[in-house]
C-alpha cells in the first residue's frame, strides 16, 4: 500500500504541503502527500489571489527557486496588476487574481506529475518518534506509515473552530472538519501551543450585484506575469474587480449584532491579523471612519460568485446580510455563504531553527500557519524551504538558509524564528532592511543558481537566469561607456523639462536623472540600434533600466548587507549558557538562553536584546 519507508512525508495539501511536496520529491526524495481531501490541493481558502505588496516578491522568489507557485498563478489569472508604479522599483509588487477552480486543478496536475511523490487521504491523527528522532506517522484509521522526516503544515485544521456569531463548530475550513491529535501529541513531547484566529468575508452571487453603483478596477493596459520560465505567457484579456464603500449605515447595522459577535462577547479569545482585519474589528478601532473600501473581486473566468474583500466577519449571518444590503451595488445581494472566523492551533516559531526543523524533534519540519504565519504566499515559500532542508536532511546534505539580504524568504524566517509571532505574522516590504536589494525584478538573479546547485531549478531556468544576466550587464556597460553628443540628446532632455547639456557625456550620466525612462533614451539612434540588434525583451530593458537609475542605493545597500554579513559569521556555540553573562540584562539573557541563536548578527535581532547586550557577548567571545 506504501513505500516500505518514505524520505519525506508531507502532511496537509495547502499552499505550504504542496510547495513542500514538490520540492523534496523534485529533489530525488521519495515524498509521500498525506492530505484530508485530494480535491482540495492548494485550495484558495480565502481571496481569490496571488502576490501584492511584498507577497509578490515571494512568489516571484519561489519561482526563481524553481516552486511552482509563479507557474499556477500564470496559468490560473484573470488580472493582472503591478502594485505601487508609481514608488521606486524596491516597493513594485506583482498581483494577480485568480480563478480558484483552476488554480487548485492546475496544482494538483503539476504535482501528479512530478515524480516521485504518492497521494494518500486521510487525516494524520500523530506523529511517531524514537529518542527525539521522527519515524513516521499515525493515521485516523491506525495506519502507521514510516518517514525519515516529516513536514506539518496543517494550515487552520488543528482543532480547528469555526464561529458565525453564537454558533461555533469544529472544522478547519468551511464545509471541511477540523484536524485533531496532532497537537496533543506534540505538547506532550515538550511543544508549546498556542491558539490564532483569522476570517474570510462572505461570497455573493455577482448576478445580484448592481456593478454600476460600483468603481471598476481594471487590470495593468500591459499585464506581466510572475513565472521566470517562458512556459507560461502574459494575459491577453482580462476580467475586472470593483471597488464600492461602507458607509455609516452600513455600520450602525453592525453594531447592531456587536452583542452577538464572537469577536467581543469573549467566545473567541485569540489574536487576529492586525493587518487583514474584521470589518467589526475596523469599525470599532477607527470609529473615527464613516467609510472603508470593499473590493469586489470575481473568482473565476465564468462562475458568478464573488468575494467581498475587505468585509471579513464573523458576525450573525442575518446581520451580515442586513448590512451588506445597504452597500451601494448590493441592494439587492444574494449570499452563497456567510463569512466566518476559525481559530486554530499554532506553535511559536522560535520553537525551530532557521531550516525550519523543529529544535525538540530531529527530522521534523514546520511551515505554514503552523509557524503563526498568514497568506498563501508566506505558506508556500516555508513549504518550499522546508522541502528543501527535509530533503537535504535525508540525502545527508549542508542545510539551505537564505539570509535577510538575499530574500523576502529570509527575512520571513529570521523573523519568526528569532522574533517569534503573537498574532498572525503577514510580510511588508518594510520589514525588509535591505528591500532595494530585493526586488520582484532580480529574483531570479539572487535565487536561480542556488536552487540549480540543490537540483531544484532546471537547466533551462539556469540557462535562461544567466542570458537575461549577461544581456543586462551589457546593456548597462553600453550606457557607462558609450556617449551622446548635444545636438542629439537635447532635444529629449528639453521635451522632459530636463537641463539641456552642452558637450558629449556618458549616456549612463544622463540616463541616471530621475525624469529619463528607457522610452525616452530609446529615441537616441544608437540605443535603439543596439537593442534591436541584440533583440533586448522587455524583462532585459527594464532590469538596464533599474540598475542604472538606482546604481547608487544598490551599492550601498551592498555594503551595509557586507557589514551584516561580518557578524553572521560570528557563530556562538551551541547550547551556549548566556546566565553566565552578569553585565547582560536579565530579560536578554532569558531570552538569548530560550532562542538559542546561532549568530551574533541573529542574537542582535532578538526583542528585547539591546546593542548593549550584544557588546557584552561580542566582548566575552573576544571580539
Amino acid at each position: 500500500m506504501f513505500e516500505k519507508e518514505y524520505d519525506v512525508i508531507v502532511v496537509g495539501g495547502g499552499h505550504a504541503g504542496s510547495e513542500a511536496a514538490a520540492a523534496a520529491a523534485n529533489m530525488g526524495s521519495k515524498t509521500l502527500l498525506v492530505t484530508m481531501n485530494l480535491q482540495n490541493i492548494a485550495q484558495m481558502s480565502c481571496n481569490p489571489a496571488m502576490g501584492g505588496i511584498a507577497k509578490g516578491q515571494i512568489v516571484r522568489e519561489i519561482d526563481a527557486m524553481g516552486g511552482y507557485s509563479g507557474i499556477v498563478s500564470d496559468t490560473s489569472a484573470i488580472q493582472f496588476k503591478m502594485l505601487n508604479k508609481s514608488k521606486g522599483p524596491a516597493m513594485w509588487s506583482p498581483r494577480v487574481q485568480s480563478d480558484r477552480m483552476r488554480f487548485a486543478e492546475d496544482w494538483r496536475m503539476m504535482l501528479e506529475q512530478t515524480e516521485n511523490l504518492d497521494f494518500y487521504q486521510e487525516m494524520v491523527s500523530g506523529i511517531l518518534s524514537e529518542n527525539g528522532r521522527i519515524t513516521g506517522v499515525r493515521t485516523s484509521l491506525g495506519l502507521e506509515i514510516k518517514g525519515k522526516s516529516v513536514v506539518l503544515t496543517n494550515g487552520t485544521f488543528l482543532n480547528g473552530l469555526i464561529h458565525i456569531g453564537e454558533k461555533n463548530f469544529g472544522g478547519g475550513r468551511s464545509g471541511e472538519r477540523a484536524a485533531t491529535g496532532i497537537t496533543a501529541d506534540l505538547v506532550n513531547l515538550g511543544f508549546e501551543s498556542g491558539r490564532m484566529k483569522t476570517g474570510t468575508p462572505p461570497r455573493v452571487d455577482g448576478r445580484s450585484l448592481d456593478f454600476s453603483k460600483m468603481v471598476e478596477q481594471p487590470g495593468d493596459d500591459v499585464p506581466a506575469k510572475f513565472s521566470y520560465l517562458d512556459v507560461t505567457k502574459p494575459l491577453t484579456k482580462q476580467r475586472s474587480c470593483h471597488m464600492t464603500y461602507t458607509s455609516p449605515e452600513v455600520h450602525n447595522l453592525l453594531k447592531e449584532g456587536f452583542d452577538r459577535s464572537p469577536m467581543f462577547n469573549g467566545r473567541i479569545e485569540s489574536v487576529g491579523p492586525r493587518y487583514c482585519p474584521s470589518i467589526e474589528d475596523k469599525i470599532n478601532r477607527f470609529a473615527d471612519k464613516d467609510r472603508h473600501q470593499l473590493f469586489v473581486e470575481p473568482e473565476g473566468w465564468n462562475t458568478v460568485e464573488y468575494y467581498v474583500n475587505g468585509f471579513s466577519t464573523s458576525l450573525p449571518e442575518d446581520v451580515q446580510y442586513r448590512a451588506l444590503k445597504s452597500v451601494a451595488g448590493f441592494e439587492n445581494v444574494k449570499f452563497f455563504r456567510p463569512g466566518y472566523a476559525i481559530e486554530y492551533d499554532y506553535f511559536p516559531p522560535t520553537q525551530l531553527q532557521h531550516t525550519l526543523e523543529t529544535k525538540l524533534v530531529e527530522g521534523l519540519y514546520f511551515a505554514g500557519q503552523i509557524n503563526g504565519t498568514t497568506g498563501y504566499e508566506e505558506a508556500a515559500c516555508q513549504g518550499l524551504m522546508a522541502g528543501i532542508n527535509a530533503a537535504l536532511k535525508v540525502q545527508e546534505k549542508d542545510e539551505f538558509v537564505l539570509s535577510r539580504d538575499e530574500a523576502y524568504i529570509g527575512v520571513l524566517i529570521d523573523d519568526l524564528i528569532t522574533k517569534g509571532t503573537e498574532e498572525p505574522y503577514r510580510m511588508f516590504t518594510s520589514r525588509a532592511e535591505y528591500r532595494t536589494l530585493l526586488r520582484q525584478d532580480n529574483a531570479d538573479f539572487r535565487l536561480t543558481e542556488k536552487s540549480y546547485q540543490l537540483g531544484l531549478a532546471s537547466a533551462k531556468r539556469m540557462a535562461r537566469m544567466e542570458s537575461k544576466k549577461v544581456s543586462s550587464d551589457a546593456f548597462v556597460s553600453f550606457f557607462r561607456e558609450t556617449s551622446v553628443n548635444p545636438e542629439e540628446i537635447n532635444p529629449v532632455l528639453e521635451a522632459n523639462n530636463s537641463a539641456s547639456v552642452k558637450q558629449s557625456g556618458k549616456m549612463f550620466k544622463i540616463f541616471a536623472r530621475p525624469n529619463m525612462t528607457m522610452e525616452d533614451m530609446r529615441k537616441i539612434e544608437s540605443v535603439e540600434n543596439y537593442i534591436q540588434e541584440h533583440q533586448l525583451d522587455h524583462e532585459v530593458l527594464e532590469q538596464t533600466e533599474i540598475q542604472v537609475k538606482y546604481a547608487g542605493y544598490i551599492e550601498k545597500e551592498k555594503n551595509n548587507a557586507d557589514k551584516l554579513h561580518r557578524l553572521e559569521n560570528l557563530k556562538i556555540p551551541s547550547d551556549f549558557d548566556y546566565m553566565k553573562l552578569k553585565s547582560m540584562s536579565m530579560e536578554a539573557r532569558e531570552k538569548l538562553n530560550k532562542i538559542q541563536p546561532k549568530t551574533v548578527s541573529q542574537a542582535s535581532r532578538v526583542s528585547g536584546v539591546s546593542p548593549a547586550d550584544i557588546s557584552v557577548l561580542l566582548v566575552y567571545m573576544g571580539r
